[in-house]
């Protein structure tokens, strides 16, 4: 997480994967569906909003393209940076996800998917592989073998199993837990303890800021480095947050606060962050401004998913960036 945001201090991100997550979330927020290449020098120049340098940003543009999150081409000495051809189903699942996410909380029928497994010692990437995939599909670690979920994921991990091609596997569903006390599964399994201080700190962080976007008193740059800003807070929730029905979930669950700061900040920003956008690009590729566009909480009614699912090389860089959220886990580690 970065550090407490104010409009007058926004992030400075120095290392690791934080200009990084700065540049996707701006090609995402404002390059949404675009085929069209951005020259590196346009990409430069908008993280040096963020205070961040040339060098920087530089490295940012290589370890993401590294990743398989962007791929670059180059007109004479001009090197551009886009996304991969064939994206496009993988990042409308993934927008729809991240604006709709935390909307409703879901129904439970009260029981659980348990997976219990073996695996020898000998197949280490595999029970790797089954552990990462278990995450992906949110379920917590009960014990270093049982893993659970509250709603029914067992055909997604029957296909799990399949794929990475294991035995020793055992899925079945659960109707109650011994005793009644579901703290200690939620803590060890889930630890909503720390996902809930993360929600608080988030509205602390953004609380000051949102107050600021009802009198629009910001500038197009301003608006760009706080909208940026709090989605860029914002879209690590879905992948740590399990989306816990509310029969499990403490009192006061801070999700809801959480969710109305963002769309307040996001939706309120979007028209001047985009101006802003447009003018640094213009800079670099006049043709290529008028492009920009910018998308809003209140538009994900009209993103559909996909409707023939695919699995592509895009998406394994997806997870890959999913995992490195929930386990702090450079992603470049788990690259081949």
């Amino acid at each position: 997480m970065t550090t407490p945001t104010t409009v007058g201090s926004l992030p400075r991100a120095r290392q690791g994967a934080e200009p990084q997550r700065l540049l996707t979330t701006l090609l995402g927020d404002y390059w949404f569906w675009r085929q069209e290449h951005i020259p590196s020098a346009a990409l430069v120049r908008l993280l040096a909003e963020f205070d961040i340098t040339e060098a920087g940003a530089r490295a940012a543009l290589r370890r993401v393209a590294s990743r398989g999150l962007l791929t670059s081409s180059r007109t004479g000495r001009t090197t551009a940076y886009g996304l991969p051809p064939r994206a496009h189903d993988v990042i409308v699942a993934h927008m729809l996800r991240l604006l709709t996410f935390g909307a409703v909380t879901p129904a439970w029928d009260g029981r659980w998917t348990v997976v219990a497994f073996s695996v020898p010692e000998n197949m280490r990437d595999a029970r790797r592989a089954l552990r990462d995939g278990l995450r992906l599909l949110h379920f917590g670690m009960l014990f270093d073998a049982v893993w659970v979920s509250p709603y029914d994921k067992t055909a997604e991990v029957i296909a799990l199993v399949r794929r990475i091609g294991i035995r020793g596997v055992t899925v079945f569903r659960a109707e109650e837990i011994a005793d009644d006390d579901l703290d200690g599964v939620l803590d060890r399994a889930f630890d909503v303890t720390a996902l809930r201080k993360r929600y608080l700190r988030f509205i602390r962080t953004y609380r000051e800021a949102a107050e600021r976007v009802t009198r629009l008193d910001l500038s197009p740059g301003e608006a760009l480095r706080l909208r940026t800003a709090v989605m860029t807070d914002w879209r690590v929730f879905p992948a740590l947050d399990p989306d816990l029905p509310a029969e499990l979930l403490p009192p006061d669950w801070p999700r809801d606060e959480a969710r109305r700061l963002c769309v307040q900040i996001y939706d309120s920003l979007g028209e001047l962050a985009e101006r802003r956008f447009r003018e640094i690009l213009a800079e670099f590729a006049p043709e290529l401004a008028g492009l920009a566009a910018h998308h809003t909480f209140a538009q994900a009614s009209t993103l559909r998913s996909p409707r023939t699912p695919r699995h592509t090389a895009f998406d394994d860089a997806a997870d890959r960036d999913r995992l490195s959220v929930m386990t702090g886990r450079d992603p470049a580690d788990d690259m081949d």
